[in-house]
């Protein structure tokens, strides 16, 4: 039989809406459920994706659209990237060959895409806030429906799931909590676990219970020493201790659990139940991340957690190694660590993807995961601070703007030395526009005090990650993209910088100054591209690169006042970006030559590669080019001097 055969033939192929899974029988599912799994490892191997998280929600997500009917009842994904088989059973199947790409399947949920999306969420822990809001709007309208959140346990490491979930409880309204447990490998004990609830609860007093739930639960401070005492008494063998759920139902929320995620008749038959109580419920699933595919679960850093294209036998990368932005801020930051015991480093959930990881293995007791906790995260960076430390934030560039207020009013207002280290910033491409990083140059601009840094290839890195972590007097933003370092750009000359601080770099110049094409970060190598193009056209171009662009360098005002024309090109959002700063200079300065600022527009911009989307957004050699052709070209050549008039002697009088 041909592959086109077998495609036909398979149970995957008859699937195209949630009411079709309700046919079949068990035996059917477990097949359909072993087709997804080599539908997402054949689909993602090729395009690169979220494989990990997946795998291990196959079988908890099939149970979900077989209970509850969407969408009707709405399914929020918290952290989205976990919806790849809601995906599959909502339609979706044939987009699955151009995933993340132009054209195809965005890698979140999306409202674009299938009515059964809701939220189009990659910041972790709001769906269950979403989810609170959404119920109380049915039961004020008097519509019978259900809400169904799936957070996963990291999740509960954020402050907004607490938030949300006081306010759940408080409501009362029928509303289901998926918890989706992968922090560890969980075999039940018992057969057929779910099927002794009584009364919504479970008393599961086993090692292993108490093992996985300090291991995930725990780890969130309101819920980790009383918890732990509760276990312990469990563990010791007292029968009546009460299990996880008393925590949970203090506030007032029912608990079911842990029941196996990947029991698919087991997580049935809790979601049933938990349906029909007609309150809000916690469904405790425990899942293995990467379940059913040997390399991912034997992958110790993430489980192939988002992995680029990769061979299906083996589970390693296709794309040949190259260096990073990331790895070269780990290694610069071990490196200055080895020579400066205040620093420390802290990270959201986010230790291997930012880098932190390499100074958690050689410092440990220097480096801190505080979960998915970005608020926390500034604020326990300020209180390092005041003890005598420099703490080193990495994050996500998209993800600080969580902790804008705790920025501005803990760390700035208190001028301290705490380095944020945003990577990803920029467009980055196929994680689409909840994961742009177009937002920090505008948003911290406006921080009094805070310094913030674009570096355009890996020695600028260095050098300015040293220039941060020398600064004692306020805070400090370093921002880079994310893949491949283009190679070192070196400066022809740096104008200005006092003690190894600061000053412009000049990358490109001319004799002729039309104009000064101030190129911020990771856009350098194109701004050299573009005065080459220019020089072809009969125009001089200086390009330089300001290093630090908050607050405007003096050097940018000094050298504006010799060109006719001023443009800023940028990586992020135009509005309030570096072009708006440094016009505001200008005029503040009255240098009267005008400005033109180059950037991201305003908006969602659609997923794609970061060629693509620079290709639309024209921020592309060509396109700037072409636009600085055509402002320069308007502007009148300077009127030469008129001649001085002969001077005539005076006839003497008579």
């Amino acid at each position: 039989m041909s592959t086109e055969e077998n495609e036909a033939a398979s149970l995957l192929s008859t699937v195209r809406a949630p009411g079709d899974l309700r046919n079949l029988t068990a035996e059917q599912l477990d097949v359909l459920a072993a087709e997804i799994r080599d539908f997402l490892i054949a689909k993602v191997s090729r395009t690169g994706g979220h494989l990990g998280p997946n795998l291990g929600v196959v079988e908890l997500t099939l149970a979900l659209h077989r209970v509850f009917d969407s969408p009707k009842d709405r399914i929020l994904f918290d952290t989205g990237h976990q919806a790849y088989v809601h995906k599959i059973v909502t339609g979706r199947q044939d987009g699955f060959d151009l995933l993340r790409r132009r054209g195809g399947l965005t890698g979140y949920p999306s409202q674009a895409e299938s009515e059964h999306d809701i939220i189009e969420n990659s910041h972790a822990s709001t769906a269950l806030s979403y989810a609170d809001g959404l119920s109380k709007a049915f039961a004020l309208r008097g519509e019978p429906r259900h809400v169904v959140a799936v957070v996963g346990d990291g999740a509960l490491t954020g402050g907004m799931c607490w938030e949300a979930l006081n306010n759940i409880a408080a409501a009362k309204n029928p509303l289901v909590i998926i918890v989706n447990d992968n922090g560890r490998s969980y075999s039940p004990t018992i057969g057929g676990l779910a099927d002794h609830l009584s009364n919504l609860r479970l008393n599961p007093g086993y090692e292993k219970v108490l093992d996985l739930v300090k291991d995930s639960l725990g780890r969130t401070p309101l819920v980790g020493p009383p918890l732990y005492e509760v276990l312990h008494a469990v563990k010791k063998g007292i029968k009546d201790a009460v299990a996880p759920q008393a925590m949970f139902e203090d506030l007032g929320i029912k608990y079911v659990g842990p029941v196996d995620g990947h029991d698919r008749e087991a997580v049935e038959s809790a979601l049933r139940k938990a349906k029909n109580f007609g309150g809000p419920v916690i469904v405790h699933a425990v899942t293995r991340k990467g379940f059913g595919y040997r390399p991912a679960m034997e992958d110790q850093a993430d489980c192939l957690h988002g992995p680029g294209a990769f061979d299906i036998e083996t589970g390693k990368l296709l794309a040949p190694a190259s260096l990073k932005w990331t790895g070269v801020f780990a290694d610069e930051l071990v490196a200055i660590a080895d020579e400066r015991a205040d620093i420390v480093g802290i990270t959201a959930a986010m230790a291997e993807p930012t880098g932190i990881a390499k100074l958690m293995r050689k410092y440990p007791e220097r480096a801190y995961d505080v979960g998915i906790a970005e608020q926390h995260a500034a604020t326990s960076a300020a209180g390092l601070a005041i003890g005598g430390l420099h703490p080193v934030v990495a994050v996500y560039a998209t993800f600080l703007n969580r902790a804008f207020d705790q920025v501005l009013l803990d760390v700035a207002m208190h001028r301290l030395p705490v380095t944020f280290v945003l990577d990803r910033a920029g467009i980055t491409g196929p994680d689409g526009p909840s994961h742009y990083g177009i937002w920090d140059m505008s948003v911290f601009g406006v921080v009094p005090g805070l310094r913030l840094a674009a570096p355009r290839d890996a020695q600028t890195v260095r050098e300015e990650l040293r220039e941060a972590v020398g600064i004692e007097d306020g805070p400090t933003i370093l921002r880079f993209p994310t893949g491949s370092v283009p190679a070192d750009l070196p400066a022809l000359r740096r104008v200005g910088g006092v003690d190894g601080f600061g000053g412009v770099d000049v990358l490109a110049e001319h004799e002729r100054k039309d104009v000064l094409l101030v190129s911020v970060g990771a856009f350098a190598h194109m701004s050299v591209d573009v005065a080459g193009r220019l020089a072809e056209q009969g125009f001089g171009v200086t390009v330089v690169d300001p290093r630090w662009v908050r607050p405007v360098p003096v050097e940018l005002v000094a050298l504006a006042r010799e060109h006719r024309l001023v443009v800023t090109l940028e990586d992020g959002v135009r509005t309030g970006g570096v072009g708006d700063a440094l016009a505001k200079s200008l005029r503040d300065a009255e240098v009267w030559v005008p400005l033109r600022d180059l950037g991201v527009p305003q908006g969602f911009h659609p997923h794609g590669s970061r060629n693509e989307i620079l290709a639309d957004l024209g921020l592309t050699a060509q396109d700037v080019a072409r636009q600085v052709t055509e402002w320069v070209s308007r502007i009148e050549e300077p009127a030469p001097l008129p001649a001085a008039a002969p001077t005539r002697a005076r006839a003497p009088r008579r």
